[in-house]
């Protein structure tokens, strides 16, 4: 596996272990306190890797790191709270899921990057899929909930972008990194969940071994993992990793809990999978256009081939008398002394009549002329000066 493919890997553990927080939530944590589990979630894994790290934010990253720790972690997780109280959850994770489309638009707006076909189409397809396995006949849509599912989807495709924009300062981690955002965010969090849930929870033995999980593995490994794909890969390929989330929920509800899959949701699933390898796929590289920089006959002053391409087919496809008049052009055009004896690209590829000032005459077989000998230099003739740009003159016999 090379090492854009773990990138890829390491990156979708971080939405893969996000999608363990349902089942978690349901079966260990205290009810009605999801406030209070996004800031226990938060605060303690940014403590501890900031106690790690050693590592202070220092001028202007004081404002970034509130910046970003706000945008991913205290805006997004009671937004994401409200509309989970608010929607079906199958209808707040297509909202989540939306993210991918908001990142292209961020991306052109903040990048200034387009993204590619592929990734457009993942965008589309990654939120299709999801809608498939999640939603369910009947389901509601309240505005209030809707409007704080696109919020908080926004919110995070922000953070991702910005992420990305900024990267971090000289010599800092990815751990310092992500530590001062879970700090910053879990700080949010914690005055909004005691105004509107009161004081904290007393855990009890299951409990914590839920908050263990979600601060340890759900938040300080995820986060870190999240937030180094996000350095090293184009965010539309991360954002679209996001879905492996509701996908991680619904499978963990199938294999634990006994919920049924019936084939339109296994086709959802498919959907969606595709949609991510798509995006993971490497970009295309460019094709030769007409009349480019590898078909300039400068190229041959660096030893690039001057007939591929294009062009080259283009000169394959005339002529003889139009290639020797193309020929003509190209060695008048190069000036002699430019390029080192008997090393011309150009003389080599046959798309010149000879090098100029390359030693004893040649004869052209693309041509039916010989060039003349006339034009070779003397040993007491003085070099002509790069500077003149006097182009050698090739005469016919």
């Amino acid at each position: 596996m090379n090492s854009r493919w773990t990138d890829v890997a390491l990156t979708a553990a971080a939405p893969v272990t996000w999608g363990t927080t349902y089942l978690v939530t349901a079966e260990l944590l205290p009810p009605d306190r999801p406030l209070w589990a996004g800031a226990i979630r938060a605060l303690p894994a940014g403590l501890l890797l900031l106690a790690l790290t050693r590592r202070r934010p220092h001028g202007r990253w004081w404002g970034r790191a509130a910046a970003l720790g706000a945008l991913n972690i205290g805006v997004f997780f009671p937004l994401l709270f409200l509309a989970a109280y608010r929607l079906p959850g199958g209808t707040a994770a297509v909202l989540g899921a939306a993210q991918p489309l908001l990142v292209a638009v961020l991306t052109v707006a903040l990048l200034r990057d387009r993204p590619t076909r592929p990734a457009l189409v993942a965008a589309v397809a990654a939120p299709l899929g999801v809608a498939l396995v999640v939603l369910r006949p009947g389901a509601g849509l309240d505005p209030l909930g809707v409007a704080a599912g696109l919020a908080g989807a926004v919110a995070m495709a922000a953070g991702l972008v910005l992420t990305r924009r900024w990267g971090r300062p000289p010599g800092v981690g990815v751990l310092a990194a992500t530590s001062w955002q879970l700090v910053a965010g879990g700080l949010m969090i914690v005055p909004v969940a005691a105004a509107v849930e009161g004081a904290p929870p007393v855990p009890d033995g299951p409990a914590l071994l839920g908050y263990a999980w979600l601060g340890l593995a759900g938040t300080a490994l995820a986060y870190v993992l999240w937030f180094r794909g996000a350095a090293r890969l184009p965010v539309s390929r991360v954002s679209v990793l996001g879905a492996l989330s509701p996908l991680t929920a619904a499978t963990l509800g199938w294999a634990v809990l006994g919920e049924a899959l019936d084939p339109v949701q296994l086709a959802g699933f498919a959907v969606a999978v595709a949609a991510m390898v798509l995006a993971q796929m490497p970009d295309r590289p460019p094709r030769p256009r007409l009349g480019g920089d590898a078909d300039h006959p400068a190229m041959a002053l660096v030893g690039l081939p001057a007939g591929g391409g294009a062009v080259g087919w283009w000169r394959r496809r005339q002529p003889a008398r139009s290639r020797r008049q193309s020929s003509g052009h190209a060695s008048a055009a190069i000036p002699s002394g430019s390029a080192p004896a008997g090393s011309c690209a150009a003389a080599a590829s046959g798309s010149v009549n000879r090098c100029a000032a390359a030693g004893p005459a040649s004869y052209d077989r693309s041509s039916s002329h010989r060039t003349s000998s006339a034009v070779q230099p003397r040993p007491d003739r003085a070099a002509i000066s790069r500077t003149s740009r006097r182009p050698t003159r090739v005469s016919s016999s």
